[in-house]
């Protein structure tokens, strides 16, 4: 006896049905060239205009949106139910956060390449410091996994609820400085790695606390960073010129944003012979890698690229899909690819050949790392 086969229907998440009767815009596929130039729709209720990002691989996971600012504009108030993390793709401009204890209103200034996170159930508001441009922010959050365990949209939303924690994070201001942790590493990583714990990061087109990217390739650096009482985590890989990082896959719903640099990322499933996409990017380009699906970035442009990656809740983030193609086992297109690519701007590969042929090769981040 053969057992039928079933085709159910793919799943409405309340989060989406939420989504689609706000009336925004929403854009899908596989990444935003450049969300500066993307149609967005008033959003009456928070008076600005906005858009959802829904790219394939956030979908039921994550949450990213566009929020724009108006010139010399004030939102109003916004308490939410699940803590977001913002990054500031143009202007510059104010960010007051507070609670109902009646304790001080923190207030810190935000520019272009900023990234900051907002506690959850707590107020906050921006202003446009600009009064000749609007602002534009990319925010992110788990808002697609909460709705799914409370599907009550004003549970989120200026709940009444209010924080018991105060706005503190290991007894400093919860905007002060970053603080650097050690953690232990396993495996590949076995050195451990340095992690930059805080809630606001001025400019991560600046930002140069950089330790080696050990077994991820092309010479790379990273900073790792963790948002305090947040349940969400970022890191962004720096790498040279006319190199290109190795290859691998993890789970669903992380957004990559550029900061800085010109290439390319390569997209692909693991079914055998599938089609690869592929994501041009610059300055500001948003894109998803799906789950269990492979990616790997090419450095394309004259200076070094940055990417950086704004990830889920820790249910997503790794396994049971983590896994590396070492550089000898990629296929050949890929090398192909990128080759011929720097050869169409007059530029040739950098990238060593010993790379290609001892899997565990490393690039010399000299005597100190």
């Amino acid at each position: 006896m053969t057992q039928a086969q079933v085709n159910y229907p793919k799943p409405r998440f309340p989060y989406d049905q939420w989504m689609e009767s706000q009336g925004l815009p929403i854009y899908r596929g596989h990444f935003v060239a450049d969300p500066k130039e993307l149609e967005l729709g008033w959003w009456e209720e928070r008076q600005c205009n906005a858009a959802f990002i829904q790219l394939y691989g956030q979908e039921g996971v994550s949450e990213a949106r566009i929020t724009q600012i108006p010139p010399g504009a004030t939102l109003p108030p916004l308490k939410l139910g699940v803590s977001e993390v913002v990054y500031v793709l143009e202007g510059q401009g104010i960010a007051t956060v507070w609670q109902d204890d009646g304790t001080p209103k923190r207030t810190f200034e935000w520019q272009k390449h900023s990234l900051f996170h907002l506690p959850r159930h707590a107020h906050h508001q921006f202003s446009n410091a600009r009064g000749d441009a609007p602002a534009l922010l990319l925010n992110y959050n788990y808002l697609p996994v909460a709705m799914s365990t409370v599907p009550e949209p004003d549970f989120f939303f200026n709940n009444p609820y209010s924080r018991t924690k105060p706005l503190e994070f290991e007894g400093n201001e919860f905007y002060s400085e970053a603080k650097m942790i050690l953690e232990p590493g396993e495996g590949k990583w076995s050195r451990g790695r340095a992690v930059w714990a805080g809630n606001f990061f001025p400019d991560m087109t600046a930002w140069d606390k950089l330790v080696p990217f050990w077994g991820r390739g092309a010479g790379g650096t990273v900073v790792f960073i963790k948002f305090a009482e947040a349940e969400m985590h970022a890191h962004m890989s720096v790498f040279d010129p006319q190199l290109y990082k190795k290859g691998h896959r993890h789970g669903p719903g992380r957004v990559i944003v550029i900061p800085k640099g010109e290439g390319y990322s390569i997209l692909w499933p693991t079914t055998p012979g599938a089609e690869k996409v592929i994501c041009p990017w610059k300055e500001a380009t948003i894109f998803v890698p799906p789950e269990n699906w492979y990616h790997q970035h090419f450095n394309m442009g004259t200076g070094q690229a940055r990417y950086l990656a704004l990830s889920p809740i820790p249910q997503f983030q790794g396994r049971p899909y983590s896994h590396q193609i070492e550089y000898p086992d990629e296929e050949p297109v890929i090398r192909d690819t990128f080759e011929s690519e720097l050869a169409k701007r007059g530029m040739e590969s950098l990238m060593v050949k010993q790379a290609y042929e001892d899997r565990e090769y490393e690039w010399d981040y000299g005597a100190d790392n």
